[in-house]
């Protein structure tokens, strides 16, 4: 009998060491530049780290270089929390679906994308659809410099979006009148916050879900809709359209005259955003990989993240972590069957 006590102490301690010495699974998440990348990164640590058992770092980086260290796969980074299509379809089509070295969810959220203006200047001077602009008189409102060009703010350096603008300003013919203003999305919003003070004009790119269009009334400008894709390197999208698609983008990585080949005459189709990972992660931290997978995020809880750490100045990691305690089913749905 003792000798049966004594061994299964030994076992239980053989077992405690063993489990001791196992390594927690560690996960790098690349955060993007814009406030929807800082509130779903902090969310996934959260989990990583207070239901999975794991750790995770959170690190800044471009898309460009976020998207290659997925591809390559070593660990530098391993997941990207909040990635926008179709402004990133080039690097999709090339590592998500020719490659196949990078996964992702299950199940997207989705957004809008579109150009919007103040909702006191839209009363005042009747601005509603981006055919609007191209009338001088109104263009002239956007002109803060004097230079003769209005300004408009298509996005932060590197994102999609500032490439679609720049194509859409140009298709629309608009690009004889309006000038781009290439920010931080930080800067802009201390510029709007400002600006929208003062009722002055200005003409922006936006998108949903975010804090900003409950915070302000700002209300966007409508365009053509969207009838799909169209262009060679297109045809493999479910909403290519061939020659009846309005939304042709090439981008610069494909080709140097990109913007000449580009030609986009409608709105935005709704925004899809993925959560995407590495294809090596599942063998390196199975959990984390099958919480990604299982992942569904809902809008109008990122919009909260979002103004949260953007709007009310909280620090990222408190938000995330009360978040996770209070919404303990929903995070049980995102890691069911882990063991």
């Amino acid at each position: 009998m003792r000798s049966f006590k004594y061994s299964l102490i030994i076992s239980l301690l053989l077992g405690c060491a063993v489990a001791m010495s196992q390594p927690k699974e560690r996960v790098m998440i690349a955060e993007q530049s814009f406030a929807g990348s800082k509130a779903v990164s902090y969310i996934l640590k959260a989990v990583i780290e207070k239901r999975l058992g794991g750790q995770a770092e959170v690190k800044l980086a471009d898309t460009s270089a976020a998207v290659a260290a997925l591809d390559k796969g070593d660990g530098q980074l391993d997941v990207i929390g909040d990635f926008w299509m179709p402004n990133q379809n080039a690097r999709w089509t090339e590592f998500v679906e020719k490659k196949k070295s990078i996964l992702h969810n299950d199940e997207p959220y989705n957004g809008i994308q579109r150009l919007w203006i103040p909702g006191y200047l839209q009363d005042s001077h009747k601005i509603y659809s981006v055919d609007d602009l191209k009338k001088p008189e109104i263009a002239k409102l956007f002109d803060s410099d004097g230079n003769g060009l209005g300004e408009y703010w298509p996005g932060a350096p590197g994102w999609g979006s500032t490439q679609i603008w720049m194509v859409k300003m140009r298709s629309y013919g608009l690009d004889r009148l309006f000038e781009q203003t290439i920010v931080d999305q930080a800067v802009f919003l201390n510029k709007l916050d400002s600006e929208y003070k003062k009722k002055r004009a200005m003409l922006f790119y936006y998108w949903t879900p975010e804090w900003v269009p409950q915070a302000y009334d700002i209300r966007p400008l409508k365009e053509a809709p969207f009838t799909g894709y169209k262009g060679e390197n297109a045809k493999d999208s479910p909403l290519y359209a061939g020659e009846k698609g309005c939304f042709e983008l090439y981008s610069p990585r494909e080709t140097q005259d990109w913007l000449e080949r580009s030609r986009i005459t409608c709105q935005n189709p709704d925004a899809q955003i993925w959560v995407l990972y590495s294809k090596t992660l599942p063998s390196r931290a199975p959990k984390a990989a099958q919480f990604f997978k299982q992942i569904k995020l809902d809008p109008n809880e990122v919009s909260k993240w979002i103004g949260a750490i953007s709007r009310d100045k909280k620090d990222p990691q408190d938000v995330a972590e009360e978040w996770v305690a209070k919404n303990k089913l929903i995070v049980d749905k995102w890691i069911q069957g882990i063991k």
